[in-house]
């Protein structure tokens, strides 16, 4: 069966429904495909002692701010899924779920959007999968001879899970600075943490917030053909929330480099040096989520479409949203998706007018 409709937005995370917002007041037909089977996107799949960088109300998606959490600063990650479910039923957003889309195709002056039940026909796609399906695991030598537990973020759920195990955390990002914590914490764990480089904190007083502003800055600035700003990066690697900067300040948070391969019962480092584990957590980024949308050969280098804001460079009938700064500055978060999300909506309601 085949349904027409305008725009397909694939993707009922944030960045879908922040489209679908402004697709709305464009007054554009359309759908979102969400394959997951209720609302929150992947914020219904991270770990339990998540929480934001920033307050609710400097981490809102348009037209309607986050309530605050009693009791939290930050919220946690269950708060956001309720936000996140509000959202949608506040504006009514046409979700069809779970609808699993398989690939996008081009279709004459349409685009084709199949998925395991129907077809759908649509004058224009948004892409809006994120990253949190694509998890990255590097190749490590050893990595198959290992016999204990291996994992990635995506599949950490609480300390207790590992009483009693040696864990080695991998990874000098925010995820694996905030796992490490948590383990660091919890008795009966024995943690090993261990980054590529020293771990590099940001200021105790840097949230979301400056985050999102530096981000903001350094696209501008790189818009304008000025000196790039640096951005994010500038700043650290990993945000001090108050457990991570708890953890560190108790000295619980003393990572060492980066092991060169596994063996069967643990770690080994080019010097010789062992050590044993019952459990590897790879903390070690994603990669995005576009594997639906091979059939129109856009992939380029490092996997990415090449794109002019949001939309595909190769294909102007396609917009990506929400897959970090090449397709908008700070778009992989709750308070930056908003604007890539207006911009995305605007050129699509041009195209079809």
């Amino acid at each position: 069966m085949t349904r027409q409709t305008d725009v397909v937005v694939i993707g009922g995370g944030q960045a879908g429904l922040a489209a679908g917002y402004y697709l709305r007041r464009k007054q554009l037909d359309f759908v979102i495909l969400d394959a997951q089977g209720t609302p929150g996107g992947a914020w219904q799949h991270t770990w339990d002692s998540l929480h934001l960088f920033s307050p609710a109300a400097f981490s809102s998606l348009p037209g309607r701010l986050m309530p605050g959490q009693p009791g939290q600063a930050y919220p946690d990650a269950q708060h956001v899924v309720d936000y996140l479910s509000d959202y949608e039923q506040r504006y009514d957003l046409p979700v069809h779920r779970p609808v699993s889309v398989q690939q996008v195709c081009r279709d004459g002056d349409r685009l084709r959007v199949e998925t395991g039940t129907d077809t759908w026909s649509a004058r224009a796609v948004v892409s809006a999968t994120g990253t949190w399906w694509r998890p990255f695991l590097p190749a490590t030598p050893g990595r198959n001879d290992f016999v204990g537990r291996q994992l990635h973020t995506t599949s950490y759920g609480r300390p207790s899970d590992f009483a009693g195990q040696r864990v080695v955390v991998v990874g000098g990002g925010n995820s694996g600075a905030q796992i490490a914590a948590d383990l660091a914490t919890h008795e009966g764990v024995d943690l090993s943490w261990v980054t590529q480089r020293p771990p590099h904190f940001l200021a105790d007083d840097i949230d979301g917030r400056t985050l999102f502003d530096a981000a903001t800055a350094r696209r501008r600035a790189l818009d304008e053909g000025r000196a790039d700003t640096g951005g994010v990066a500038s700043l650290g690697d990993i945000v001090a929330v108050s457990p991570v900067r708890e953890a560190r300040d108790a000295g619980l948070l003393e990572a060492s480099p980066m092991f060169t391969r596994l063996t069967a019962d643990g770690i080994e480092w080019a010097d010789g040096t062992r050590a044993e584990a019952d459990a590897i957590i790879w903390c070690t980024g994603f990669r995005p989520a576009l594997s639906h949308l091979a059939p129109l050969g856009l992939r380029g280098r490092r996997g990415h479409i090449d794109t002019h804001g949001t939309q595909a460079v190769g294909e102007p009938r396609l917009h990506l949203l929400g897959y970090g700064d090449w397709t908008g500055p700070a778009s992989a978060t709750l308070i930056g998706v908003g604007r890539p999300a207006r911009e995305a909506a605007r050129e699509i309601a041009a195209l079809l007018d």
